[in-house]
Formats: C-alpha cells, sequence, structure tokens
C-alpha cells in the first residue's frame, strides 16, 4: 500500500527564509533566541539566552538545578557533536545508603533523587566555546523575565494547583515562591523570581572580574560565572538546605546528599555523537548514557521494511512501529548506561536482523532485551503497580485522560526542547530539563529547586544504570541531528521523558519516508508504546499498551486492539512536543517548525 498523504490542513505554515529560524516549546524563548539572531548573535548565542528564559517561564519542565543535552554543528565543522549538560550521581549516593533509608526505588521526588546540576555549566561552555556575545547580553533576557515578571502559562498554574497541598503541608519554602497569595496563581497572573535573577546577576558580576576586553577575556569572563556557579552561593546553599530532612515521593522524610563539593566537581563537556544511515540521511544521537541509541535501533529495525509498515497513520505500520519499539526500548533497559556499552554489536546488521525476526502479527506483552556473547542483560524489576503514595514525581508525558499532576501530589510532566539555525549554517538541537518547581523543595535564597534524574537510576547494584557515586543516570534527553551528504539538514527533538524519540520517530518517518513538508509532520497523530519499564518513578509498565490519538481513527484503533495491543485513546492532540528548525543546502532556505498541541510551541524565523 502506498504511505498515507499529508492532510491538507496543517495548524501553521512550516516557516521559510534566509536569514534564521529558531522553534521552542515556549514562544517567550522562541521570541528571545530569534531577538538574539536579529541583533547579530549567533545560534549558539541564541541558544543559550533562550535556555535560561525557559528556566524562568517554564518552571514546572526545566529549571536551573536541572539538566540537558544537546547536539549541534558548527558551520566550519565537518561533524556534530554532543554537548553533555548531564551531572552524576553525588558522593554520598550509595546503593548502600539509600536501601538503609528503606528505600526499593530512588525516589521520584525530593532531594536524594537530585543528581548534580548541569544544564547551567554546559550552557556557560557552549557559550564559551561557540558564542560571540556577553554573558551580560545573554543573560539580560532570563534576569528581565525573572525580575520583571511574566504571565504564567496555564500548565505551570495548573501544576502548582496540584501540589498545593503539598507545598503548604511540607515544602513551605516552595509555596512562599509560587503561592505567594498563599493559593495557587492563575493562569495569566505575572509571576516574579527576584531571587533567581538575583542568582544570575551575581554570575554576571563574577565574570566582571575579568578586564581584558579580547576573547581571551571573554572566555575568562565565562569562566569566572562558571566557578561562581559551582563554587558560590548555589552550591552552599543548595546543598545545607537540602540536608535537612523533608518529604520525598514515598512518603518518607529524607535528608538529601549532595554536598558543595559535589558541585565544585562537575564539568560539562563535549562528545562525539553516534550516527547511523537512514534511507539516505545520517542520523545523529548522544550516546548510551541518554535513550537516543534506541531510535537508531529502531530505525535500524524498520529501514529495510516496505513503505507502508513505516507508516503511522495504516494499521499494520503503526503495529511494527509499536513491535520494533518494545524491542529498542528492551535493550535501553537491559544495556544502556554511563558504562562501557557495546553500541557497535547493538546496532550491527546481524544483531538487528535477529532482533527483527521477533515482531509478529500479534502485539507482544514480554520484556525482550536481545544477546550478546558472554553478556547477560539486565532485567529490572517488572511491575505494573506501585503501592506507595506519590509526591511531585516524574517527567514522562502520559495520556491526558490521567491529570499530569494528581491530587496528590503525582507530577507527570513534560520537559522542554529548542533549535536555532543562524545564516551562517550552525545548528543546534536542545533538550533542556529536571529540576522541575515540583521537584523537591525550593531553596529560598536561589528561587529554584534541585532536579530528580537519580530516580533513572537502580538500586539493584552491577548494572550500567544501577546508582553508584560519580556515576551519569541513564537520562532521558534525546536531541537529535540529521544529515544528508555530511551537511546537516535538520535539527529536532521533543519532550516527553520515555516518548521523546518514539514522537520523533513518527516525524522522521513521515519527514523522509512519507515526504511530509516538517509541519504536516509534527501535526500528524501520533502514538507510542507504554509497554517499557517507565524511566520515572515509580517505574512501572503496561504490557503491550500503546497510546493513541484518536485522530489516527476507529478503524486503525480497532486494528491494533485485535492484535493484541491494550489501547489508550489520550484524544485528538494529546501527543508530541516536536520542534525542528532545518536548512536546504541547496538553496540555502532555512525553516522552521513548531507542535501547536498545549498551544505553547512556537517558530520565528525570516
Amino acid at each position: 500500500m502506498a504511505y498515507t498523504a499529508p492532510a491538507s490542513f496543517t495548524t501553521r505554515p512550516t516557516l521559510t527564509g534566509t536569514f534564521g529560524m529558531s522553534a521552542s516549546t515556549h514562544w517567550l524563548a522562541t521570541a528571545t533566541a530569534q531577538a538574539v539572531l536579529e541583533r547579530g548573535g549567533n545560534a549558539f548565542d541564541a541558544s543559550v539566552a533562550a535556555a535560561f528564559v525557559l528556566h524562568v517561564v517554564e518552571p514546572h519542565l526545566n529549571g536551573p538545578g536541572g539538566d540537558l543535552v544537546a547536539i549541534f554543528q558548527p558551520a566550519d565543522a565537518t561533524a556534530p557533536t554532543v554537548l553533555m549538560g548531564q551531572g552524576p550521581a553525588p558522593a554520598g549516593a550509595t546503593i548502600a545508603h539509600y536501601r538503609d533509608e528503606g528505600l526499593d526505588l530512588v525516589p521520584g521526588a525530593g532531594g536524594l533523587a537530585a543528581a548534580v546540576p548541569g544544564a547551567v555549566d554546559a550552557w556557560l561552555l557552549l557559550l564559551r566555546d561557540h558564542g560571540t556575545w556577553e554573558l551580560a547580553d545573554v543573560l539580560a533576557y532570563a534576569i528581565g523575565y525573572a525580575r520583571d515578571g511574566h504571565p504564567l502559562v496555564a500548565g505551570a498554574a495548573a501544576t502548582i494547583a496540584r501540589v498545593a497541598e503539598l507545598f503548604r503541608d511540607d515544602w513551605t519554602t516552595s509555596a512562599e515562591l509560587w503561592m505567594p497569595d498563599g493559593q495557587p496563581p492563575a493562569a495569566g497572573q505575572v509571576m516574579r523570581n527576584p531571587a533567581y535573577a538575583a542568582v544570575l546577576d551575581g554570575l554576571v558580576h563574577a565574570s566582571c572580574t575579568v578586564r581584558d576586553d579580547g576573547p581571551v577575556g571573554r572566555a575568562a569572563r565565562i569562566d569566572a560565572a562558571r566557578r561562581e556557579w559551582k563554587t558560590g552561593i548555589v552550591a552552599h546553599e543548595a546543598s545545607a538546605f537540602l540536608a535537612r530532612p523533608h518529604r520525598h515521593s514515598d512518603g518518607g522524610a529524607h535528608a538529601g546528599v549532595i554536598t558543595a563539593d559535589d558541585f565544585a566537581g562537575f564539568d560539562a563537556g563535549y562528545e562525539p555523537a553516534v550516527t547511523r544511515e537512514f534511507r539516505g540521511r545520517t542520523i545523529a544521537k548522544a550516546g548510551a548514557w541518554t535513550q537516543g541509541p534506541a531510535l537508531l535501533q529502531t530505525l535500524g529495525l524498520l529501514e529495510p521494511l516496505a513503505d507502508d509498515l513505516l507508516d503511522p497513520s495504516q494499521e499494520a505500520g503503526a503495529h511494527t512501529i509499536l513491535e520494533a519499539q518494545k524491542l529498542a526500548y528492551a535493550d535501553r533497559d537491559g544495556w544502556f548506561g554511563d558504562d562501557d556499552v557495546d553500541l557497535d554489536a547493538l546496532l550491527s546488521a546481524e544483531y538487528l536482523d535477529a532482533r527483527r525476526s521477533l515482531i509478529t502479527e500479534t502485539a507482544s506483552a514480554q520484556f525482550r532485551p536481545g544477546s550478546l556473547p558472554g553478556r547477560t542483560a539486565f532485567r529490572p524489576p517488572l511491575r505494573t503497580t506501585y503501592d506507595a503514595p506519590a509526591l511531585g514525581t516524574g517527567e514522562p508525558t502520559v495520556a491526558p485522560a490521567q491529570p499530569r499532576v494528581s491530587s496528590s501530589g503525582e507530577t507527570r510532566g513534560d520537559t522542554c526542547h529548542l533549535d536555532v539555525i543562524d545564516r551562517w549554517g550552525n545548528i543546534v538541537s536542545a533538550t533542556p530539563s529536571g529540576g522541575w518547581l515540583q521537584s523537591s523543595p525550593a531553596i529560598p535564597a536561589l528561587g529554584f529547586c534541585l532536579g530528580t534524574r537519580l530516580q533513572m537510576t537502580w538500586l539493584e547494584p552491577g548494572h550500567p544504570s544501577s546508582l553508584a557515586p560519580g556515576r551519569r543516570p541513564r537520562t532521558t534527553l534525546t536531541p537529535t541531528l540529521v544529515l544528508r551528504d555530511g551537511v546537516p539538514e535538520f535539527a529536532i527533538g521533543s519532550p516527553g521523558g520515555d516518548q521523546q524519540d518514539q514522537w520523533q520517530l513518527l516525524a522522521l518517518l513521515r519527514i523522509i519516508v512519507g515526504g511530509y513538508s516538517p509541519q504536516q509532520a509534527i501535526d500528524a497523530p501520533a502514538l507510542h508504546t507504554t509497554s517499557l519499564p517507565e524511566s520515572f518513578w515509580p517505574r512501572t509498565w503496561t504490557p503491550a499498551g500503546a497510546v493513541v490519538e484518536n485522530r489516527l481513527g476507529d478503524a486503525l484503533i480497532e486494528g491494533l486492539e485485535r492484535r493484541g495491543h491494550v489501547v489508550t485513546r489520550a484524544g485528538d492532540w494529546a501527543l508530541g512536543r516536536v520542534s525542528a528548525v532545518g536548512r536546504d543546502a541547496a538553496t540555502g532556505v532555512v525553516w522552521g517548525a513548531a507542535n501547536p498541541r498545549g498551544l505553547q510551541g512556537y517558530a520565528a524565523g525570516r
């Protein structure tokens, strides 16, 4: 059968121009990035400015106490590079300590779940090495929104409302910051965060101690700000505050283990990308300390199949995509982590051929990681339910039929994403996350809380994703860069926890195989599997589970159910947060596209 044709209607056009394009999950960040481009900044200046704005205007989705993964390619480079902004587990974060606290999972909320914050140092590193602007100019946008205020988006207002009881009863510093009038703020209410504005001012002031006006001085100024972040008020206030016992997602009170020395010992860095060819493109991802290589494996499983089996809008294609993803994510959970992961074997043609043969006409309800010679894949605890109170946890997007934040405080939020390309051909795809306002109690002197990325580690020892001091948790953050003939064609990414690459996969298939325009691909109806152990507390799974947008149609959805998929209908416009920017190498035309769901993401450019 032919690939399903794209709908003639799109929620907005694929923007085109010749100057530059920005896209993100919040219009203020997109506008900030574009403003920097208009003032002569490059894509790196623009990305960093937009990222700090996201800390302020999407506090329920990311924060300065969180982390990031980005993939970028400067115009004069021959290959993409990964920006590594994922901090490791603190020195005191041992399995024995957490077990002694009576835990069988790392909590989903509270200071025990905090990895060393990595996002701010990573952004400053990128600005130092590839940007052109001074730090004060880049941070001015975020400082302005934090000090002078911004209208609170509906999602943030809803998150605060649903954790209001937790804030009032236990996390009183969070109530003081996010409920200054004693009640949850309404959507559109102007919110200010002077404490965070002061933190950013402190970074600028630290940078001003260097007087050299040349490029050496600029780099030294940014390094001075990095030192201030890692050794100054942030490190000392955060570690001292979280050392006081406070309520965690298990319902118990625990003290955090992160120290000022943990802050001082972390440096963001660069890594080579992992790549795989697919239908004439090169897909570039971060390494196996992220879930990124699972997307490459899924593409490898699908590549030799007929086009209709790569079409999410046909029953056979939707089924095949779901089954391929189950196999890839079983390998993610069985093999991935901050360790020596044999990606050459996991992405080899022979291995993928053997894995592809497991796909049948019916839905699998099994957890099936593959085998490697002389090694045994980790089999995580497989729970369909977990009996514990849920307070402020999570990241992954689930079916909107379930509230993203329950009345008891259980949070199923999103994260953020931004893409920027400039007129010189520099391109950035970045997924900042963590440090959600519902992650742990707000630190009064700082105006933010620390993240909860350690919930992605296991308390079963001896595996690449086990909790260990100094080891990075295997993150879900997974931006993508697509190249054609060695030249970047587009940057793409999405929030969504375990769904990030699942939703990106659909867009990639529709663009590369189906010939859709970027906006057509982003608008098209989505689906994803939940037949995997969730990366976030309480780490349950739904065997054979699938979540679909109703727009896929009754015939397709009922066909999936006949094949054995346990289907949840999520609504018409519910799944996916994809944005993208790109450039046509033949014409020099740049383009941008963004997700309409949630009425928050926008692209801009000219």
